[in-house]
């Protein structure tokens, strides 16, 4: 692939900013990675090159370029000045503050050229709250990722009530490039689409536990081993549309159906109180009696399913396989973020890649990450 020369800006470097570095260099483009410190920057560079290696290893690197070609895309800096200049595409990654977006948005577009669009990467504030009174506001919308971004694809593109819609236009085209997966917003909206479609299955969750309908583990199977595993390839309205004779006649079906249980939902928790603690010390429980109060358990299944998956072997360990699908995001700083995603083979066979290892088994449609 021919060397690229457009830049990316990428401001912050926690894991978030981490992926998005790698997604962008993946298709060459060149990247520079901001932190305030130093160290961080240096520890941030260290750590894209190491995950770049074991991708490669693993046969899980994306983009066009090789695990080397990629990293020579990245460099980092502790000058915003240098990081933004003459950068097509610049997104932020810094925590999930008010204040602080307000502040790194001002300085911001304080540097960036009349021509870079700025792009946020939070999950929790509409693009207006930080964007307002900035001279290039119509430069500047939300691309929400879905944690974490190398391995999830959805991108929610969120513009602000100033946004150019030229502007959406080419941060959505930008995503798919880089091989992401966006939905574009007509207009900022709380919560997105993600969230609000995410706390609607939680809020009722929280409901059915709080009316002891259902105690917190199964209610938990009712996603993990129901809803998770029919939604993992198809939407709910796909799902709709071939769960009868196509959408008219589901709704023809099941329309009163679904008001009618939908009339009978509480109202919306506000989940605080004594519920709170007793859901926390019963999902604390199961993870202790699963690993005996550490991850050794854990870490040794991940050893085992990647010394097979070196020696080309299908895993039959399916305790280890187990084990990695429902507690990887305890584990996420001492093991790496864990995800599992099937893709078809042939008729009815799937195979499951895990970070660091391919798990062959048949008629397993599933797929478990992280959503945030």
């Amino acid at each position: 692939m021919t060397a690229r020369t457009e830049k990316i800006g990428i401001v912050g470097s926690g894991l978030i900013g981490r992926s998005w570095a790698m997604l962008f260099a993946g298709v060459g483009y060149k990247v520079t990675i901001y932190d305030i410190d130093n160290n961080q920057v240096t520890t941030a560079l260290d750590d894209i090159k190491q995950q770049l290696k074991e991708l490669e290893s693993s046969k899980m690197l994306r983009g066009t370029l090789n695990a080397d070609e990629q990293y020579a895309c990245v460099k980092g800096s502790s000058d915003l000045a240098e990081t933004v200049k003459d950068a097509v595409f610049v997104q932020e990654c810094v925590p999930e503050n008010l204040d602080l977006k307000k502040k790194v948005f001002q300085g911001l577009d304080a540097v960036a050229g009349p021509d870079t669009i700025l792009s946020s990467s939070t999950s929790t504030f509409m693009p207006s709250l930080f964007t307002e009174g900035l001279k290039n506001n119509k430069n500047v919308l939300v691309c929400h990722p879905v944690n974490p971004p190398y391995y999830v694809p959805l991108v929610e593109i969120v513009p602000a009530p100033w946004t150019a819609p030229e502007v959406a236009k080419k941060a959505r085209a930008l995503m798919e490039e880089i091989g992401q997966e966006p939905v574009s917003l007509s207009r900022e909206i709380e919560g997105f689409a993600l969230n609000r479609i995410q706390y609607a299955i939680l809020n009722e969750t929280w409901r059915l536990v709080q009316d002891g309908i259902l105690d917190v583990k199964d209610i938990d199977k009712v996603m993990s081993e129901g809803l998770g595993p029919r939604y993992a390839f198809l939407g709910p309205l796909e799902t709709a549309h071939l769960n009868a004779e196509g959408m008219i006649s589901y709704c023809d079906r099941y329309n009163k159906t679904i008001y009618d249980v939908s009339m009978t939902m509480g109202p919306t928790p506000r989940f605080v109180g004594p519920q709170v603690l007793n859901s926390f010390k019963l999902l604390h429980r199961t993870r202790q009696r699963v690993f005996n109060g550490d991850f050794a358990a854990l870490q040794k299944a991940r050893q085992r399913i990647n010394e097979e998956y070196k020696s080309k072997k299908n895993v039959t360990d399916t305790s280890a396989i187990t084990e990695l699908l429902k507690y990887s995001n305890e584990v996420e700083n001492e093991l790496r973020t864990t995800v599992v995603q099937a893709q078809e083979v042939a008729p009815g066979k799937y195979e499951l890649r895990i970070t660091k290892a391919t798990v062959k088994m048949d008629n397993i449609p599933y797929k478990h990450c992280d959503s945030n």
